[in-house]
């Protein structure tokens, strides 16, 4: 059977704005964005993947371009602001990542890597492969990379730690914490999408047994769990952080941590508010271009 294509929307900007698109680009086709940039040219390149052809009329185009504009009137410098719609064949799409997307480390614990990397994890380093795909999440984006210092940060080695991840999307996040000797770990998402693609990483990475991966909808976690979880993390938009505080807050043992990103920096105060108005103290957050994590406990 002949693969399908993917059609890839991207925008052409500046790196000062390139958080900022990324945020639009998937509020606006629900699907996650990736990027690159050309750091001597000062240009980023952001991109959504999309498995069907999007309504790519005059009328709809000048609607893009207004959602562009209006990120411009924040008083970002746009760059070139181009916006371009591309049939891609699936396996072009993923050789290019092999020019952009190169292994990271988080501390001395962990070392995320595609897989055509050669670069071996040192002495007690434990690896993560994945990847870049469309369920997007390979630990580059910075909400992403701050869910990941904590999980290494937060482990105690010679104690038993439980992990949730509310909203796992590729499942980077649960993976890493089974490499981490972190369990039980359960895993929610209402994408079944993201459900096929995380079990597929899960494998790869033979820690399937581990992870307890369901779909979930986060207004179905109970206020009054039979388990509750020394890590909690929660990388989601501030909408849906604020809604389900409550039962995110719920999921948490004594003791435990609650870790929230996805947060874009001006709506963070907010968040912080509803979440120390709910009795939980912050524990430590970090901004890193337009967004802002945070960890509490109570």
């Amino acid at each position: 059977m002949k693969p399908r294509a993917l059609w890839q929307v991207s925008v052409a900007t500046s790196m000062e704005a390139e958080d900022a698109v990324s945020a639009w680009l998937e509020s606006t086709f629900a699907q996650p964005a990736c990027s690159y940039a050309d750091a001597e040219g000062r240009v980023a390149t952001v991109t959504v993947c999309l498995e069907e052809r999007p309504d790519w009329s005059r009328p709809r185009r000048r609607e893009l371009a207004g959602g562009l504009r209006q990120i411009g009137a924040c008083g970002l410098n746009l760059g070139p602001g181009r916006l371009s719609l591309a049939k891609v064949r699936r396996r072009n799409w993923a050789q290019s990542w092999k020019r952009h997307f190169l292994p990271m480390t988080v501390g001395s614990a962990l070392l995320l890597k595609p897989s055509w990397s050669r670069r071996r994890p040192g002495k007690g380093q434990a690896a993560v492969v994945l990847d870049p795909g469309l369920s997007f999440g390979t630990g580059h984006h910075p909400t992403t990379g701050f869910c990941l210092e904590q999980l290494v940060a937060r482990r105690r080695w010679r104690q038993g730690q439980s992990f949730l991840d509310a909203g796992f999307g590729s499942g980077i996040l649960a993976i890493a914490a089974a490499k981490l000797g972190y369990r039980p770990i359960d895993a929610l998402d209402c994408d079944p999408e993201a459900i096929r693609v995380a079990r597929a990483n899960a494998r790869r990475n033979r820690v399937s047994p581990r992870i307890r991966f369901r779909l979930q909808d986060l207004a179905c976690l109970p206020l009054r769990p039979a388990r509750k979880y020394s890590l909690v993390c929660a990388n989601l938009t501030a909408n849906l952080l604020l809604a389900h505080r409550r039962r995110l807050i719920a999921q948490l043992e004594p003791g435990g941590v609650l870790v929230l990103a996805g947060i874009l920096k001006t709506e963070f105060p907010k968040v912080l508010k509803a979440f120390e108005t709910a009795g939980l103290k912050r524990a430590g957050s970090r901004p890193a271009g337009q967004w802002r994590s945070g960890a509490f406990s109570f």
